[in-house]
This record gives C-alpha cells, structure tokens and sequence, in this order.
C-alpha cells in the first residue's frame, strides 16, 4: 500500500510538471501560476516520503502489509534532501563570509559591500537579512538618479526576502532534477522574480530610469565576462539577460507600473493538498 501510495505521488508530480498552461499577459498571475507548477509536485513527493518513513515499515495499511522496499526508497529520498540542504546552507555560510571580508561603504543612503572590480555588479547576497554588494565598476558606470533606480530594485529583492525564499525553492531544483520541465519552471521563477523586483522599484523611482539603467547595465554585462555568483541566494540586478527577456522588463516598466503585487492569501490553499499524504498514517496499524 506505501509503494501505492508513492507511484500515485510520482504519476500526479510528473503529469502536472508536463502541463503547459496558457500563461497570462499579468505577471502577477503568471507567477501565482509557476509557483504552482513548480513547487507542488516536489512538495507531494516530499510529504509521501516522509508519511512512510513515519509510518514505517511494520504494521499494515488497509490490511494489506507494510514493506521494507518503499520504506528504504523514502527514507533514501529525504536522506538525499537532507544531504542537499546541508551543502546549500554551507554554501550560504561560505558566501556571506566571503562578502564580508569586502570594505563598507554608504552608497546612495544605503550601508553595502564594494567589490574592487571593473565589472558593473550589484546583489542582494545572503539568507534572510541579505546584504547589498556592489562593484566599483557600477559606481563608475552610474550615478545619481540612475544608481538610485538601481538600488531601489535591489531594495524590493531585500523586501520580499528573494535570497531567502529562492534559497528553498533552489534546493527543491536541486533535489527534483529528474522531474519533467524542472529547469524550465526555475528559469520562470527567476525571469518573475526579477518583473516584480522591477514593480517594487517602478513605485519608487521613475520607471523611465529604471529602464534605461537596465539597458546600460546589461550592455556594460554583455560586452565583458566575469564570473558572478549565481547561486539560489544571491538576487542580482545584472545577470545576463537574454534580448527577449531585456525587451520585456523594459516594456513592462514603461508600461505595467500601477499593476499590484498582492495576492489573497486564499490562493496558496493548495499548499494544503501537499499535507494529504500526512493524513493516512492514522490508517496504518
């Protein structure tokens, strides 16, 4: 009945990662929608796991008897997770003492990190309180009203915890890499997070200059290459950004600033349903 049980979990988390719905002209609704997709079927397979190995491998479920097979496979499963999480959180210990050995300055009214580079770099590096890093190079590239356009997106990453939450939802790529359309659900989230960072930043500066300080930065990317971190935890302003991608940030802040980010919190009622599987380690005796 547990292997049942697991091979319902895998056949729902694969059919609903090989959905492709119609996404929507909103982004807001779009990331409602990918956060879905995404999280969901890690989410179910993670609370059948774990149901099992609560459950054990004595006793039985509906007369028909537990076994060590399914047992042995969840317990590898959150095992593996586990083994995962712990090298995510030493990478986050490495990266914020790495950042902190980098000279504070006060930048535009906000206390960051300056990195003595030439490459136009800035990020929300951390776990929850993320610290600002930028690069010299950024400084040098721009100043005034546009550095200020700039640090106001990298203020909503800060905001919205993006480090922290993306750190979670990083580790769930990690570990479900061989469920369908993984890295295509990833790259979604990432592209959203980035739209509504520029949302944040259109309600406090003129989204006009947000605009144009994004079109400089990612020319000033694209001309050099330079290794930047890339990891779940840092939320950059600069990452390489695609044509397409560019051309839709730009059009969205000219065009998208009144839109609101809120959501009903009704709408994540379907975390819920990942906790179903919870419910029958009652049924096992």
């Amino acid at each position: 009945m547990h292997f049942l049980m697991l091979a319902i979990a895998l056949f729902l988390a694969v059919s609903l990662r090989l959905i492709a719905p119609k996404p929507s002209k909103k982004w807001q609704k779009n990331w409602q929608r990918s956060l879905f997709f995404f999280l969901f079927p890690p989410l179910l397979l993670l609370m059948t796991c774990l149901a099992i190995f609560w459950m054990g491998y004595r006793g039985q479920m509906f007369g028909v008897a537990a076994g060590w097979f399914t047992y042995l496979l969840s317990s590898a499963v959150l095992a593996s997770g586990g083994f995962l999480l712990g090298q995510y959180c030493y990478q986050v210990c490495q990266a914020i003492q790495r950042i902190r050995t980098y000279p504070q300055e006060d930048i535009g009214g906000k206390i960051a990190r300056v990195l003595e580079v030439d490459f136009p770099y800035i990020a929300q590096i951390g776990w929850w309180e993320s610290e600002l890093v930028v690069s010299r190079g950024l400084l040098n590239l721009l100043e005034g009203d546009r550095l200020e356009a700039v640090l106001a997106h990298e203020q909503a990453h800060y905001d919205f915890r993006d480090t922290f939450w993306f750190f979670w939802l990083g580790w769930l790529r990690t570990f479900t890499t061989y469920l369908p359309n993984t890295e295509a659900w990833w790259q979604e989230l990432l592209r959203l997070r980035e739209l509504r960072a520029d949302w944040r930043a259109a309600q406090q500066v003129d989204p006009f200059l947000l605009a144009e300080s994004l079109l400089i930065v990612s020319q000033a990317v694209n001309e050099v290459e330079f290794a930047t971190p890339t990891e779940s935890f840092a939320a950059a302003f600069n990452d390489a950004v695609p044509p397409k991608r560019l051309i839709e940030r730009i059009e969205l802040l000219l065009d998208d600033a009144e839109a609101t980010a809120h959501t009903p919190w009704w709408n994540w009622g379907w975390i819920v349903l990942t906790l179903m599987p919870l419910l029958m380690i009652p049924c096992h005796y």
